[in-house]
């Protein structure tokens, strides 16, 4: 029996970037990604109850050791209601591969009267010269919920008030300060990529200092409310909280399409910009994991090994799992280096956790 689909774990895989052929000073060297086997324990659904539907997590690793996941959530009975009631929370574990445990909510409903008030959701986290920064994608709206499970149907004034923000802290318990506007706000250009909605922010260090951000965005050259094309731009600031220069080159662009891509992360290792980015294929080939690189942030284009991950997960005990999605790809980097990928997932056949 199929699970529903609103109900997502989150796996967290190892990760290994191989060295296929050149060597790390080439412009023509070429990685191929691989994903290893999952440990049972790497599994994690918030509670043994399974109240929350979870989405896509970030992990970070505090001095002394302890590993800090930061993820959506939003109850369970509700359906496929992040749009509206979508909240960041946050678990700890003394292993990257787990288990987790629920500690709190980092960033939780504050008013519809915030630009973020509503809803927080699709977090990333990154430290910086000792402070945490918690990337995230918020939203405010009439807050309705619509449809039922299985039968959802967007919240229109949720969907299109998306926007980029940015929590600071000092310590990965929070508190966390949040600004009462946007890091990335809309374009007030009704021609511009992202005049509609800016969502679901990656960011990473430059090697000159720079902070370089790719980040979905919607226009409105189709009609509202669903306006159109779902794009990626790539911005740059000198601090990790901005302001962010624009740029208005498509990142991760399939010429003719109106959604290629989605939720992508980026980091900077061995000489290139890399990135792994959900790849919105047609029905006849489901969506899958791809990756992407650049030698300067802004100019990408497909890695010879492009594809990342179908949707099988294999596990320690040999077991494999059919999934209907893995997205929402976040990598957990050690001293600079891609070590585990972390995803949203539901399963198809079986019952993983």
């Amino acid at each position: 029996m199929r699970n529903l689909i609103f109900f997502f774990l989150l796996i967290i895989s190892p990760f290994t970037l191989y060295l296929i052929a050149g060597n790390n000073s080439s412009k023509d060297v070429s990685y191929k990604i691989s994903l290893g086997k999952v440990y049972h324990t790497a599994v994690f659904h918030d509670s043994p109850h399974g109240m929350y539907s979870v989405w896509g997590a970030s992990v970070v690793q505090d001095d002394d050791g302890l590993f800090h996941m930061y993820y959506s959530r939003w109850p369970k009975h509700l359906g496929w209601a992040w749009l509206t009631d979508s909240e960041i929370a946050h678990a700890v574990s003394e292993s990257i591969t787990g288990p987790w445990r629920f500690v709190d909510v980092a960033l939780k409903r504050r008013g519809k009267e915030f630009w973020d008030g509503w809803c927080t959701h699709n977090p990333t986290i990154h430290k910086f010269d000792g402070k945490y920064y918690l990337y995230y994608m918020g939203n405010t709206g009439d807050g309705k919920v619509m449809g039922t499970p299985q039968k959802e149907v967007l919240n229109w004034s949720h969907r299109n008030n998306q926007r980029i923000g940015v929590a600071v802290s000092d310590s990965p318990y929070g508190p966390w300060m949040r600004s009462d506007k946007p890091l990335i706000d809309a374009s007030a250009n009704d021609d511009d990529y992202d005049c509609l909605m800016t969502s679901n922010p990656s960011l990473c260090h430059m090697p000159d200092g720079r902070y370089l951000m790719i980040y979905k965005a919607v226009g409105k050259k189709f009609p509202l409310p669903q306006g159109g094309p779902v794009v990626h731009l790539a911005a740059i600031s000198d601090s990790p909280t901005g302001p962010f220069k624009k740029f208005s080159k498509l990142v991760f662009h399939f010429e003719g399409e109106r959604f290629p891509a989605e939720d992508p992360y980026i980091w900077y290792q061995d000489g290139k910009f890399r990135a792994i980015v959900k790849r919105m294929e047609t029905a006849k080939n489901g969506c899958f994991l791809m990756q992407f690189e650049s030698d300067n942030g802004l100019d990408w284009k497909k890695s010879e090994h492009f594809i990342v991950s179908g949707l099988n997960v294999t596990f320690e005990d040999g077991s494999i799992v059919k999934l209907s999605h893995l997205e929402r790809p976040q990598v957990y980097l050690h001293n600079g280096e891609a070590r585990y990928i972390l995803c949203a997932a539901d399963s198809i056949d079986s019952v993983v956790y």
